[in-house]
């Protein structure tokens, strides 16, 4: 499908070089192998990130992860930062699910001890965790306590019993950014919001319960509390039809505002507005609402998840050393400061699809982990392999702190469902020792492994480059799936 032909710059990274007839203001970097490459090149993802250097005020180069393919205006597993003071800020740079993200619970539970009550327990989850297209959250909010959801994320949660002040240690910016502004969120927004509070979701979000298959840092599993042989538990899910909204509702905010500040762009998809100004501001309080929406709605499908283990297993949490690890997000925009052509700036880093991925001493890692480096989680598709994986120097050289978030789509959800069936999959996921539990049939065929690209290739890439490097591989035996 494309025409570009990136040039190879080193090992794993190819470039094309800024084109000023296309109005590119700098060059398109692509962090991928040969053959990951290939699939890039076979939808639009490149072309959209050479659509994306045109965006006034975009500087360093606009990044293309190892997991990237084609998405709304940006492609997924893109990285693109903006002069603080001079550049933009785009609802399409961040997605329709703000702060979808990631995060992971250890145990001291061994896999052979899990096996052997596996059903009982995915059962048990399955039942007591909300998910699904249009699912309600085992929450009733008001209106002035969804305020406060936007405005205190995982802190709400714990102030209401569903965890302990241990958790938001251990999540990017304490799982409460500051600056959310619920004013600045639509009705339309709350009332999409407010019931799902709680809920997993559909898609390619899901709850993981895995098993430690191979240690690769020994000092940051450890520090981690990651052993080989021992389950953890992996949720992947965001802000809900919440988040979909304020990306909906400022995507029309931006479009109108262009014509305004003059700005043309290639791609009507990628609507921005200045940083700085009245409507940027309002995007950022809003997105920053939904953040907090999506880490207090995390916290809360974390509380039932230890409430579950504590019943199959008949232990309490803490006999079960059910510790959050990590959580971080892969929607997000954010002002950080980053070295651009040698001197610092505040920019505005847009990661769609794209994880933090922060080397050791850099402020905004919890204290736990700051002289190690931070935890950055790449979960595969639910027949395959996730990773823990640990920032590094080379990230903010190459990336802007940055690495994959996912093994990437190759498949559309419509070309799985024609291709695969429910027991197929399900038949193959057994075969490899591994329980699902779906709300809806295409659930499980829309997310079939064979529609997704190879993990541990794109892992590889990620620490062949020194951007995030390898810590643990974990193995999926349990599934739930909205």
């Amino acid at each position: 499908m494309s025409t570009i032909t990136p040039k190879k710059i080193g090992e794993n990274q190819y470039q094309i070089d800024p084109d000023s007839n296309l109005g590119m203001k700098v060059p398109v970097r692509i962090f991928a192998d040969e053959s990951l490459l290939q699939k890039m090149l076979s939808d639009r993802t490149i072309m959209q990130a050479r659509n994306v250097s045109t965006i006034p005020g975009i500087v360093g180069q606009s990044i293309v992860l190892p997991d990237g393919h084609e998405g709304y205006g940006f492609p997924v597993g893109g990285v693109a930062a903006m002069d603080a003071e001079e550049g933009m800020i785009s609802p399409g740079g961040v997605g329709y699910d703000i702060n979808c993200g990631v995060r992971l619970l250890r145990s001291n539970l061994s896999e052979e001890i899990v096996r052997s009550k596996l059903k009982e327990l995915v059962t048990d989850l399955f039942s007591s965790i909300p998910s699904g297209v249009g699912s309600k959250g085992a929450v009733r909010l008001t209106h002035s306590e969804l305020d406060e959801v936007l405005v205190k994320g995982v802190s709400w949660a714990i102030d209401h019993g569903y965890g302990s002040s241990n958790d938001s240690d251990v999540c990017e910016e304490n799982g409460q950014i500051q600056n959310a502004d619920p004013n600045k969120v639509s009705d339309k927004a709350r009332k999409r919001g407010a019931p799902q509070l709680g809920s997993l979701g559909s898609g390619n979000h899901f709850l993981e319960v895995q098993k430690v298959s191979e240690i690769h840092d020994e000092e940051a599993a450890n520090r981690m509390g990651i052993k080989e042989g021992t389950i953890t538990i992996l949720i992947h899910c965001g802000s809900r039809g919440f988040g979909h909204q304020v990306c909906s509702d400022y995507l029309r905010v931006s479009e109108q505002a262009m014509k305004k500040y003059d700005i043309h762009l290639p791609d009507r998809e990628l609507a921005c507005v200045p940083n700085t100004s009245e409507e940027g501001e309002s995007y950022r309080k809003a997105m920053f609402a939904a953040l907090n929406f999506a880490w207090c709605n995390r916290q809360m499908i974390t509380h039932w998840t230890r409430k579950s283990f504590e019943r199959v297993f008949n232990q309490t949490e803490s006999d079960l050393d059910m510790k959050l690890v990590y959580d971080v997000a892969h929607n997000i925009a954010k002002v950080e400061k980053h070295k651009v052509d040698g001197r610092e700036r505040n920019v505005v880093v847009h990661r769609k699809g794209a994880t933090r991925a922060f080397p050791a001493n850099r402020d905004e890692i919890p204290s736990r982990y700051r002289d190690l480096g931070q935890p950055v989680f790449i979960p595969g598709s639910m027949g395959t392999s996730s990773w823990i994986l640990l920032g590094q120097p080379n990230s903010m050289d190459l990336s802007f702190g940055s690495t994959a978030h996912g093994a990437g789509r190759t498949m559309s959800r419509s070309k799985a469902r024609r291709n695969y069936n429910e027991d197929d999959v399900k038949k193959s996921l057994n075969e490899k020792g591994i329980f699902i539990k779906a709300l809806t049939r295409d659930g499980v065929v829309e997310e079939t492994p064979q529609a997704y690209k190879d993990v541990d290739a794109v892992v590889n890439v990620s620490h062949n480059l020194g951007i995030a490097t390898k810590v643990a591989k974990l193995i999926p035996i349990g599934v739930i799936k909205g």
